[in-house]
């Protein structure tokens, strides 16, 4: 699965989020913004993002992922 394709499938899934997926096809490296995860600890965020894949990962079409999650404030002081 290409970079792209992943992307395609979390900005499905994760319809209120800006998703930025790069890597090689086998390693990802995910970056999701959203009001969707607002109060939630990094871990739940993470989860929620791994949510959106698991039958991907679980059947071997996605093997690494790295995922970082942000809501809009956070990404905005990140990168101010």
């Amino acid at each position: 699965m290409s970079p792209e394709d992943l992307q395609t499938v979390l900005r499905e899934k994760l319809a209120d989020c800006e998703v930025n997926v790069s890597g090689d096809g086998y390693h990802y490296q995910v970056i999701a913004i959203g009001k969707v995860f607002e109060g939630l600890s990094a871990v739940k965020k993470q989860q929620t993002v791994y949510g959106c894949i698991n039958d991907l990962i679980a059947d071997g079409t996605v093997h690494a992922v790295s995922i970082k999650a942000y809501t809009p404030e956070e990404w905005s002081t990140m990168n101010g």
